[in-house]
C-alpha cells in the first residue's frame, strides 16, 4: 500500500498513535496504519484534523487535494531536498543553449512515442493501418525539422502540428458514440477527454512530487518557459508521458472498465466529468497503472539532475 484515495463525502479524520482513524456520523469506520504510505489523495469535503496532516508529513507522506470533481488544489509535502547546488546550475542553463537542447530532446521523445503507438494501430484496428502509416511518415517527418529549430517557438510548431497528426488517428480508435473527435481541455465535453485530462493532471503532480523530492525547481522548465503559478519543468516531464496516459485511457475503454454511464456532464460548463461512481472504479485501475510510471518517472527525473550538473550525461534512464 502506497497511495490511498480518501474519496467520502463528510468523513472525519483523526490520529491514533501511528494510524490515521476514519470516522463517519460519529461512528468508528476503519483505520489505515501510516507506515506504508506515500501519499494521500484528498478529495473533496473531507474533514481532517491538524494533528493528521503533522502527522503525514512528519513521516514524508504527500497528501494532494482535489475537488469533487478532481479538480486540483494543492499539496502538501515532506522534507525536501536541500540541494541547492543543483538549483543553481538548473536557473543558469535555463537561460542558455542547454534549454533549447532539451527542449528538442523533449518535443523528439514525446513524437517517438507517438510513433511507436501509432505502429501499434494495425494491429488493434486494422481498418486505420493507412491512417495510422501516413501519420507515422509524417511524424517521422517533424522529427527531421527538430534538429534545425533555431527557437523554442518553432518547437511549439512542431510539436503543435504533431499533436494535431497523433490525434487524428488516436480519436479514431473509440467508437463514435462516445462523441471523442479531438482534443478538448476546459473543458472536456466527452468521457474520453475527461479521462485524458484527469489522468495527465494526476501525473502532472506525481512528476512535481519527484521533482521536489530530488531538490530542483519545479516551475522553471526548458522546453515550457517561466510563467508565472505553473510548474514547468513537470510539463517538460509529462511530455514524455502523455503517451502513456493515451494507452492506458484507451485500456480502460476498451475493456470497459468505465462506461458512459460512469460520467455526468456539467450543463452550465458543458464539462463532462467522473461521477463518484466512476471514480471509485478508476482510483485502483490508476493505482496499478501508476506504479510503474512513477518509477519511470522517478528515473527520468534523476537523469535530468545528472544531465544538468554534468552536460554529457544520458537522458535517457
Amino acid at each position: 500500500m502506497g497511495t490511498v484515495f480518501i474519496d467520502q463525502k463528510e468523513i472525519k479524520i483523526q490520529t491514533d498513535g501511528n494510524s490515521i482513524v476514519f470516522y463517519s456520523k460519529g461512528k468508528k469506520t476503519g483505520t489505515l496504519p501510516i507506515a506504508p504510505l506515500k501519499r494521500v489523495v484528498i478529495v473533496g469535503n473531507v474533514n481532517i484534523e491538524t494533528s493528521v496532516i503533522h502527522k503525514l508529513v512528519k513521516n514524508d507522506v504527500t497528501v494532494t487535494f482535489f475537488t469533487g470533481r478532481l479538480k486540483y488544489i494543492g499539496t502538501i509535502y515532506g522534507q525536501m531536498h536541500n540541494n541547492g547546488l543543483l538549483r543553481v546550475k538548473q536557473y543558469e542553463k535555463s537561460t542558455n543553449e542547454f534549454a533549447l537542447n532539451m527542449a528538442k530532446e523533449f518535443v523528439e521523445g514525446k513524437i517517438s512515442f507517438q510513433i511507436a503507438f501509432l505502429k501499434e494501430i494495425p494491429n488493434i484496428k486494422p481498418i486505420l493501418s493507412m491512417d495510422a502509416q501516413q501519420a507515422i511518415q509524417n511524424l517521422i517527418n517533424k522529427i527531421d525539422l527538430i534538429k534545425d529549430a533555431t527557437s523554442i517557438d518553432s518547437l511549439r510548431g512542431i510539436e503543435g502540428s504533431s499533436q494535431a497528426l497523433y490525434f487524428s488517428v488516436y480519436s479514431k480508435l473509440y467508437p463514435e458514440s462516445y462523441g471523442f473527435t479531438k482534443r478538448t481541455k476546459r473543458p472536456p465535453t466527452d468521457p474520453v477527454n475527461a479521462m485524458l485530462s484527469l489522468c495527465y493532471t494526476m501525473l502532472h503532480y506525481e512528476a512535481v512530487r519527484e521533482i521536489q523530492l530530488i531538490g530542483l525547481d519545479p516551475t522553471i522548465g526548458f522546453y515550457h518557459q517561466f510563467e508565472y503559478g505553473r510548474e514547468s519543468l513537470a510539463c517538460d516531464i509529462v511530455e514524455l508521458f502523455r503517451v502513456d496516459v493515451d494507452r492506458f485511457v484507451y485500456e480502460i475503454f476498451k475493456q470497459n472498465e468505465l462506461s458512459k454511464r460512469d460520467f455526468m456532464k456539467d450543463e452550465s460548463s458543458g464539462g463532462v466529468y467522473l461521477k463518484k461512481s466512476g471514480r471509485k472504479k478508476f482510483y485502483p485501475l490508476y493505482e496499478k497503472w501508476a506504479q510503474e510510471e512513477r518509477h519511470k518517472l522517478r528515473e527520468t527525473v534523476r537523469a535530468l539532475a545528472r544531465r544538468i550538473l554534468d552536460e554529457k550525461a544520458s537522458l535517457s534512464c
